[in-house]
């Protein structure tokens, strides 16, 4: 065998090996950004289910209302405990 076939054969097989290894990491580059755009798609749902489920003025105002009134009777109850 010639010294220069020798040398054409490892260059198709570096070059053959290098052309596998660039798609192998072709396709992991192309499935990670499929990854991404799913995963960014369900954090705009998630950030408007968050959004969506706040408390309102109202709401936050009657239960801090309510609880004010449970907290009162709880200190009325203790001074006439105290009382006694």
């Amino acid at each position: 065998m010639e010294t220069q076939t020798l040398i054409n054969y490892l260059v198709l097989f570096a070059g053959a090996t290098g052309g596998w290894v660039l798609k192998i990491l072709w396709d992991s580059i192309h499935d990670l950004r499929e990854a991404d755009i799913a995963l960014t798609e369900k954090v705009g749902t998630i950030e408007v289910l968050v959004a969506g489920s706040y408390i309102t003025r109202d709401e936050f105002s009657k239960t801090i209302t309510a609880m004010f009134m449970k907290l009162d009777r709880i200190e009325d109850k203790v001074s006439l405990k105290a009382d006694k």
